[in-house]
């Protein structure tokens, strides 16, 4: 569980990433000049905005009539009438420079990064001295923290510096070397040509967020100075640096200027730190990170054998997916990612995560939530990390806010928000006031899409006061917004319209291209989701009723899902041709995943069909898509198919020029959209889970889609809806055995095509119900809390 390399990143996509969810560096390794470059994770550009668009239901009024009347080009253009200003962007806090004396002449040079304990290390010779470097990122002490130590007494001699891109002063006070900016009032989107893309207020009367990163040293033996040109180490055998930031960020209906939080706070934080030894930091740190991080472990053997010692670089380039230990390697990565990028809070994972270094960073490194946002969530509830999902929870909320206004715009009820959103929570359609494409600013589904993951906790958990007290009340808001952006079309059917595919585009019968049509499959897709979560919330929460049966009713006159002449599941409410049939987003097969209204078993035809849409997708696209594909076929039951996006994403990626039908995984192992994009090591994580478990019909199913690549393996700690820990063992290509751990004690069902044995290992009597379902049986039995079951596989001799 390392990523190790022999020489120092020459690029920022080989640096490798540490956090703690709201500070996150980025580890270089040089030797005689080190960089880490930082991230604070409310360092966003401009002020608070929601544009109030004066004739958004008029405007709506018209493109419905466009698009009644086949009229697709023009509904394109008249939906720029309601896009908004462009949303903020999430910006680099700086840089710290470590200069060392001692020349860059080095040998037996490693730096690396050990997802175990969430600690990086460089370590190299100059001479007969050996230097290390420990840095990890702390959330329990709320700081960054950079060791160096040395094999000879005496012998480190180093000079740290704060610097930033955006405007800053430096002074020194407290002991600390003190770096105080602030972020552009203005921020143009990296794709808008401007000649004053950023543009700055005076540092002590700026409207933006205000910033401020503190840090200090301590040494056991060493002098250590502080003064205008920062921390001095002089003759140390060893010495702990300790960083922290903060800005004046107080909530997005909040001023940063006169409501903001003092960023001086980080001084706290920076003291508490160097109050306790680097030994107590670290086991801090640890202790901390592992009890998230060992939730859940992986083991595949292919009989191939594996390549632990290569540099990741080389395991990557010679072996791949071939090295059981790299898909290890990419599965707990993603893992590690989100515990350092999201936690109890912070803001949530963004497109970079918390990392970034560009002050125009690739789409303003905002939330885009027609699919990357929620794909870096998937795997926090089947992964092991539901308390890592906490700050999207909030987040939601939040957007709820600003996002009743929006749905007022149209004359609804409840909220809504649109394709993406930034620190202030922007839910208008973002888009430049008409400079945008409606192909990606004209969706307004965001909420629907974005409470899913409220319901998917209280599946996972069965935590009814997280139900009644935070989910349902967001859910069923959108659901109200749904009810009313939903009219009846001339055939009786509830439809959507503006209505897009994100963000994929048809022919038009006239010969052109369009975005804007009526009831996407998606839409529809979405809003079934929506209100079969809301019915069954009402249900158990014991409320509502009249309410759950306007839904119910709403529900059965959905436009419903068509299947086109190519035998396909169609993306639109018409059989058009694609712009781009191998179209990096598959939004038309939500239903599959991370949705359950198509399932082999309840809609076989249309199961069928989706299949065969995503069959003409193709085997390229993007990091993320990949992701998305392989989970995709995994819900199919083709593990080999699956397994093949996952041996695809393990493609090294050199250049960071913008494909949308090529990705992979950089030198650190960071996802290539290309450039840059977190959602692909969260999405692969969380396929590699639709493998080997899936519970999304009712039941457990056991390796679901298990690849003939990984014929042997293990996995412990993997999560089931209903509130179950699965640990799983196969053999031979086949299960051999599984324990389940019961979190809620309820009815459970799990399938399988062999024959199980199932017992409760604390003793307890159960009565096991099976039935026949299709080629399998279905196991269905009560469970208590807290205990452990066992299920055996009775086929093929293994057991007696």
């Amino acid at each position: 569980m390392r990523l190790h390399y022999e020489k120092m990143a020459e690029s920022w996509n080989e640096a490798l990433p540490i956090g703690n969810g709201r500070l996150g560096a980025m580890i270089f390794g040089r030797t005689e000049t080190e960089r880490l470059q930082l991230n604070e994770d409310t360092l966003w550009s401009g002020t608070a905005q929601e544009w109030a668009c004066p004739d958004a239901e008029q405007t709506v009024a018209e493109v419905r009539r466009l698009v009644a009347e086949g009229r697709y080009e023009e509904a394109d253009l008249a939906c720029k009438k309601i896009m908004g200003p462009w949303n903020e962007s999430y910006l680099p806090l700086g840089d710290l420079h470590l200069s060392f004396e001692h020349g860059s002449l080095v040998q037996a040079y490693e730096r690396s990064l050990d997802l175990q304990d969430g600690i990086a290390r460089v370590e190299y010779k100059i001479g007969d001295v050996r230097y290390t470097r420990e840095l990890f990122a702390s959330y329990p002490d709320g700081v960054i923290v950079v060791r160096l130590s040395c094999d000879r007494p005496g012998m480190l001699y180093v000079h740290a510096r704060l610097g930033s891109p955006l405007r800053h002063r430096t002074s020194v006070g407290e002991g600390m070397f003190i770096m105080k900016g602030a972020a552009p009032e203005v921020s143009a989107p990296n794709h808008v040509r401007t000649t004053h893309p950023l543009q700055y207020g005076e540092l002590d009367t700026t409207e933006a967020i205000r910033f401020e990163c503190r840090m200090a040293a301590a040494s056991e033996d060493g002098i250590v100075e502080v003064d205008h040109d920062g921390v001095h180490v002089y003759g140390a055998s060893s010495a702990t640096l300790v960083l922290s930031a903060a800005t004046s960020f107080n909530g997005p209906t909040r001023s940063p200027r006169t409501e903001g939080k003092d960023p001086a706070e980080c001084a706290a934080a920076v003291r508490g730190a160097l109050a306790r030894t680097y030994e107590e930091l670290r086991d801090r740190h640890v202790s901390d990170y592992k009890a998230l991080f060992d939730q859940v472990e992986l083991r595949l053997d292919n009989g191939k054998g594996r390549h632990d010692e290569l540099p990741t670089t080389r395991r990557i380039k010679e072996y791949g997916a071939d090295d059981p230990g790299v898909t290890e390697l990419l599965f707990q990565y993603g893992r590690y990612l989100l515990i350092a990028s999201s936690r109890p809070g912070s803001q949530p994972a963004n497109l970079q995560g918390i990392w970034n270094q560009e002050t125009r960073p690739p789409w303003s490194s905002n939330w885009t939530m027609n699919i990357n946002t929620q794909m870096n969530y998937w795997l926090a509830e089947t992964g092991g990390l539901a308390a890592c999902a906490e700050p999207l929870f909030d987040f939601i909320g939040h957007l709820a806010v600003n996002g009743r206004k929006t749905a007022q715009l149209y004359g609804a009820r409840g909220w809504a928000v649109h394709h993406c959103t930034d620190l202030w929570c922007l839910t208008s359609p973002s888009g430049g006031y008409g400079a945008g494409d409606a192909v990606w600013a004209t969706w307004p589904m965001g909420c629907a899409w974005l409470t899913q993951h409220l319901w998917e906790h209280y599946a996972f958990t069965e935590d009814e006061a997280f139900l009644r007290e935070r989910a349902y009340p967001l859910m069923k808001e959108a659901a109200l917004f749904c009810l009313d952006w939903l009219y009846e079309d001339e055939d009786g059917y509830l439809v959507t319209s503006p209505s897009t595919s994100p963000e994929n585009k048809f022919r038009t019968p006239s010969g052109g291209t369009a975005a804007v049509t009526k009831a996407s499959t998606m839409d529809m897709a979405l809003i079934w989701d929506l209100f079969t979560n809301c019915m069954e919330a009402s249900q158990v929460l014991g409320t509502d009723e009249a309410f759950r049966e306007e839904l119910q009713d709403a529900r059965s006159r959905l436009y419903p899902v068509q299947v086109g002449r190519h035998g396909q599941l169609q993306e639109w409410d018409a059989d058009f041709a694609e712009e781009d049939v191998h179209h990096r987003h598959m939004a038309h097969l939500f239903g599959v995943h991370p949705g359950c209204q198509i399932t082999r078993r309840a809609t076989p035809e249309l199961f069928t069909a989706a299949a065969r849409a995503l069959d003409r997708r193709g085997d390229e696209g993007t990091g993320w898509s990949l992701a998305w594909k392989a989970a995709l076929w995994a819900r199919f039951g083709d593990g080999d198919r699956a397994y093949r996006f996952v041996d695809r994403l393990l493609t090294l990626v050199t250049s960071d020029t913008e494909k949308f039908h090529e990705g992979g995984v950089y030198a650190n192992l960071l996802d290539a959209h290309p450039p840059f994009q977190i959602d692909g090591n969260f999405g692969i994580t969380a396929a590699v889970v639709e493998m080997l478990l899936q519970s999304h019909q009712g039941f457990i199913e056991l390796l679901p889609a298990l690849p003939a690549s990984w014929p042997n393996g293990s996995t412990r700690g993997l999560r089931a809806r209903g509130g179950f820990a699965v640990d799983l063992e196969w053999r031979n290509g086949g299960l051999w055995q599984a324990e389940l751990t019961s979190l809620a004690g309820r009815r459970i069902g799990i399938y399988s095509e062999m024959p199980l044995q199932v017992e409760c290992k604390e003793g307890y009597p159960i009565t096991v119900e099976s039935a026949k379902d299709g080629s399998g049986m279905l196991y269905r039995f009560e469970t208590v809390r807290e205990a452990r079951y066992s299920i055996t596989r009775l086929a093929g001799g293994l057991r007696p």
